[in-house]
């Protein structure tokens, strides 16, 4: 039995999972082979097919040809909506969701967690049905919904989805609508953080709601506003749903063309992967270097160096 004992005690010795050499490896080898299958070989891949011209069963090195390819205007209109939207998008949905989620987590604010529900359902619906029904709303005819509104209010209907400002206007909104339950729950998590005793020393100070807010809640909720506003940039110029819904990337006079349609155009609709694969590039250094830009204005880099 001894035998056994001191024999079993050989093999756990010697089990990879109880290695302290290689079990450290063995733990993290699933996201080192996610990581290297899902994201460094795409990567890579993608680079060396943005220096090819890419047709079925033809493949030509070109170098820069394809970086080159984007100097035309269909590509600066795509990354002029692209820019107009993403700014429009921040604007909206940072400060009106902190403010919402400030009071939702107030304890005076009735039905809190009725509003809370019913304002994360958009992220749950399809963009597909969405889209429909926003198409629905904001049709050409005088009859549908937001045309009739404001012929009530003494204003002529309008073609929504034909001109270049309401057509931007349909796309935020549809945005808007879609995330901004999603982003009220990332301010009432970074809220739900913040020591009460905090707000109570401030009252007991002479504070008010305004400077409570911009002394306690607002320094305190920016780790979460620095990944609100990393997503956001992310999300605004990779925005591809709610064109398609609207115009199926055919829209008239490309006003709803962005750099992600731009890119599924050339690549997917005209076989021209290499140069695809370019838009695609430029469009990762864009984003890239904007939340760089970003970061380092809020001092998240900082920290790393003290």
């Amino acid at each position: 039995m001894q035998f056994l004992l001191q024999k079993g005690k050989g093999v756990r010795k010697g089990n990879l999972l109880f290695s302290k050499k290689y079990a450290p490896y063995l733990m993290v080898s699933p996201f080192i082979i996610f990581f290297v299958l899902f994201f460094l070989y795409p990567i890579i891949s993608t680079i060396h097919m943005s220096f090819l011209e890419i047709y079925p069963g033809e493949r030509t090195f070109v170098g820069l040809g394809n970086y080159y390819k984007l100097l035309n205007p269909h590509f600066y209109t795509a990354l002029y909506n692209s820019t107009i939207y993403t700014l429009w998008t921040l604007i909206i949905l940072i400060p009106v969701p902190m403010v919402l989620a400030v009071l939702l987590n107030s304890k005076i604010t009735p039905l809190r967690n009725v509003f809370r529900s019913a304002l994360f359902i958009p992220a749950l619906t399809s963009v597909i049905v969405a889209g429909v029904i926003f198409r629905l709303l904001f049709g050409e005819s005088e009859s549908s919904f937001a045309n009739a509104v404001i012929t009530q209010l003494g204003f002529s209907p309008q073609q929504w989805m034909m001109h270049h400002g309401t057509g931007m206007f349909l796309m935020v909104l549809l945005a808007s609508w879609r995330w901004m339950g999603v982003n009220i729950l990332y301010f009432l998590a970074g809220l739900q953080n913040i020591p009460q005793t905090l707000y109570e020393s401030a009252e007991m100070d002479g504070a008010g709601t305004v400077t409570k807010f911009f002394r306690i809640t607002l320094p305190l909720l920016k780790p979460v506003l620095v990944y609100v506003l990393t997503i956001s940039i992310y999300a605004g110029f990779r925005m591809f749903e709610e064109s398609y819904v609207f115009w199926q990337n055919h829209s008239p006079g490309n006003i709803g063309l962005t750099i992600t349609g731009y890119l599924y155009r050339q690549g997917f609709e005209n076989f021209d992967l290499g140069f695809g694969a370019a838009i695609g590039l430029v469009l990762l250094l864009i984003v890239l270097l904007l939340n760089l830009i970003q970061l380092k204005f809020f001092g998240v880099f900082r920290k790393g160096d003290e």
